[in-house]
């Protein structure tokens, strides 16, 4: 239910939020251009991410790669070590894939359409909606967390936005509501007022542009929008990992596969422990699958604890021997010896880099030599 109105003039509306923005909008790098590229590398890495832990990110990337063909160009390996620690590295894989269909099929032009622009990898239809707005100056709207709250809030709609139907509506309201010819604008607005006022706990109604026009805020509804299903209980997951040292002194780190969760990172090898298995028992049998060789294990090194979107993991780390056999990538994509000095060439998940962090705190007692 939405108390939008086809025959209102909704151009008061429109003209509030848009100077509001353009007084008090936050001076961020990708707002300074219009490459599209930019503008691109930006919105995938603000899915699911803060701004504040963007920037720096961003800043580096548009450093390293500074043209899509750059990007094109560039080893998978370097791509996700300058990901390491942003999250979600499926975007980061996508980002690469698609930076290479923009120079095979487009010579390098990002697609100024949104048909074309929802074919690259990793863009869906907000993504596709932000590029050609904000670079492009199409009249394409965008849905994201931010928009979704500041409209159940504004036309006060009780509907559940989890729901397929709920989200088929926003995207239409949202496009209806699209002032012609300043869509790039009116769309930053909208977001900008999604993360600085009209936040999910607290919306500071006072300092709100659209007050006068929120129909929430008149019955008192703000807080209860949007209306949300109870979350289910997370899953925990018991998880272990072995820092494998050969005689030589050597460690052995495995590659994820490049399909799945965190895929092209690499890893202390291990997995998740079974009911009724113990932790030693647990790494045994999860090398002997993934790497097909023996090791024993040893004292543990640490424990990580790490919550993801849909579960959390206690991971537990521990010293292992090198005993027998030829390693095989037999459940991971690839493996390698390297000098724990050299672990820093490698991309990790954060969970690995904190064991790594372990191993320099307590390394010369497990016998690793770290260098300078």
């Amino acid at each position: 239910m939405s108390t939008y109105d086809d025959t209102r003039d909704y151009a008061p509306l429109h003209d509030a939020l848009i100077v509001w923005f353009e007084q008090h909008k936050a001076d961020l790098p990708w707002r300074r251009t219009k490459d599209p590229y930019a503008i691109w590398l930006s919105e995938i890495m603000l899915q699911q991410t803060q701004v504040t832990t963007v920037i720096g990110y961003y800043q580096r990337f548009i450093t390293r790669f500074p043209t899509v063909e750059a990007l094109a160009t560039a080893p998978l390996d370097d791509v996700l070590k300058l990901w390491e620690g942003l999250g979600y590295y499926s975007r980061a894989q996508n980002l690469h894939r698609a930076a290479q269909m923009v120079v095979e099929r487009h010579g390098g032009a990002f697609p100024a359409n949104q048909k074309e622009l929802l074919n690259l990898p990793g863009v869906g239809r907000y993504t596709a909606g932000a590029v050609a707005s904000l670079a492009f100056g199409l009249d394409e709207p965008v849905l994201d967390g931010n928009v979704i709250r500041v409209l159940t809030r504004l036309f006060d709609i009780d509907d559940v936005v989890g729901q397929t139907a709920t989200k088929n509506m926003l995207w239409n309201l949202v496009a209806r509501l699209l002032p012609a010819g300043r869509a790039g604008v009116w769309n930053e607005g909208l977001m900008e007022l999604g993360r600085r006022i009209c936040t999910p706990t607290s919306p500071d109604c006072d300092a709100c542009p659209l007050a006068d026009h929120c129909a929430a805020r008149q019955l008192g509804n703000q807080h209860e929008r949007p209306v949300k299903l109870p979350r289910s209980k997370t899953p925990h997951y018991d998880v272990t990992a072995a820092v494998i040292r050969h005689a030589d002194g050597r460690l052995l780190i495995a590659q994820r596969p490049h399909d799945g969760m965190l895929g092209g990172l690499w890893e202390f090898p291990g997995g998740k422990r079974q009911p009724g298995e113990s932790l030693p028992d647990c790494l045994r049998r999860e090398i002997r699958e993934e790497l097909d060789i023996e090791i024993a294990v040893g004292e543990q090194i640490g424990t990580v604890r790490h919550a993801y979107s849909h579960f959390r993991i206690t991971l537990y780390a521990y010293a292992c021997e090198y005993l027998a056999g030829e390693p095989q990538a037999t459940e991971c994509a690839d493996w390698a010896w390297v000098e724990p000095g050299d672990l820093d060439n490698y991309a990790f998940p954060v969970t690995d880099q904190k064991i790594i962090g372990m191993l320099r705190d307590g390394g010369g007692q497990l016998g690793m030599d770290f260098g300078d």
